[in-house]
């Protein structure tokens, strides 16, 4: 949770909140990829 405080005070102080959007995405596309290795999820994922 450290890096998470760190990473928002760094865009809070710079301004750059562009880069929320970037992170969330890659996030979600991140974890897609590990639910889709799973056996159960992957008929769900690749109908």
């Amino acid at each position: 949770m450290g890096f998470i405080r760190e990473l928002w005070e760094f865009m809070e102080e710079r301004k750059k909140f562009w880069v929320l959007p970037i992170l969330v995405v890659l996030s979600l596309v991140g974890t897609l990829i590990v639910l889709s290795q799973s056996s159960a999820v992957g008929p769900f994922i690749y109908p």
